[in-house]
């Protein structure tokens, strides 16, 4: 079975792979004014001390358009992540997640936090609205999973099951606060935790890899992951490939979108060139995302 090339072309390779749609659990909706805040830094990215090659946003559209794309590719539910890279910010985003969550019914209502004295009470507000999906961006954020002050906000969400996308990584350019070992104390604390974690954990993939392998509920992303745009700089080992074999039911489809410097189908395309067999595509692309974000649910709510 071909790969889709083509976006135009994603429907149809997802009727003949045997899905009705695509979980993807990293997508990126934002207010306007930080989004562009966002769009500018990649816009950014071709100087030395970022990432020393360009980066274009490719689905730099408003976002009535992009919601009409992520619906074309065949998306069921479409999450929303936000996250916050200073204090006082994440109650905003949060109180923005929960209006988009409430007029775009096929979303996924999202949240974020951030290490500060608050960020018990607004994280069980975001809860008791509704909010499911989580995302922190370590990296971004500069600041440290094991801070004290997150200890209550990953109770919370340890208790409540909720899946949190973390950007942990060293990729595409380290952090003062990245890496797998910071994670892995959080998860000896916590060890229920469902952390996603984005990008397969790049540039540590084994690292995380052991990560999913040790703890029941850490699952992995796979945001960019061997497309051409990541693997010129940061490829895969060899033998990783039969990890994400083993690891099935810990792998989720995540894409990044809009922020992508290629064509969405290139996601799919780069993770059937793996050559693991449409199984285990079933499993990535819908299965183990639809459990995740409780895509029954959002289904029967939205019809």
């Amino acid at each position: 079975m071909n790969p889709p090339k083509t976006d135009s072309e994603i429907p149809a390779y997802l009727e003949r792979l045997g899905v009705p749609g695509l979980a993807d659990i990293h997508v990126h909706f934002m207010p306007d004014n930080v989004l562009q805040k966002v769009w500018a830094y990649f816009d950014a990215a071709g100087s030395p001390e970022k990432y020393g090659r360009e980066w274009p946003i490719t689905y730099r559209f408003d976002e009535e358009r992009r919601l009409e794309l992520c619906r074309e590719f065949g998306m069921r539910a479409i999450p929303a992540l936000t996250y916050a890279h200073k204090a006082g910010m994440a109650e905003f985003l949060n109180i923005w997640c929960a209006e988009f969550a409430r007029r775009v019914p096929d979303s996924i209502h999202c949240g974020t936090l951030y290490p500060e004295p608050d960020v018990e009470r607004y994280v069980r507000q975001a809860l008791n609205r509704g909010a499911w999906l989580f995302k922190v961006h370590i990296q971004v954020g500069g600041f440290s999973p094991e801070d004290p002050q997150l200890s209550p906000a990953w109770e919370q969400l340890e208790a409540a099951g909720a899946p949190v996308v973390i950007h942990a990584g060293d990729a595409p350019v380290p952090g003062e606060h990245t890496g797998s070992e910071q994670v892995r104390r959080v998860l000896k604390r916590f060890p229920k935790m469902t952390f996603v974690v984005a990008h397969l954990g790049m540039s540590e993939y084994d690292a995380f890899a052991d990560l999913a392998g040790e703890f029941e509920n850490v699952h992995l992303d796979t945001t960019m992951a061997g497309t051409d745009f990541v693997e010129a700089t940061t490829p895969m080992p060899d033998h990783y490939v039969w990890r994400l074999a083993e690891l099935g039911d810990k792998v989720v489809l995540g894409s990044d979108f809009p922020n992508i410097p290629y064509p969405y189908a290139h996601q799919l395309e780069a993770l059937d060139r793996l050559g693991l067999g449409d199984e285990w595509l079933r499993k990535v692309l819908w299965e183990n995302g639809k459990r995740l974000l409780r895509l029954a649910d959002v289904t029967d709510a939205t019809n």
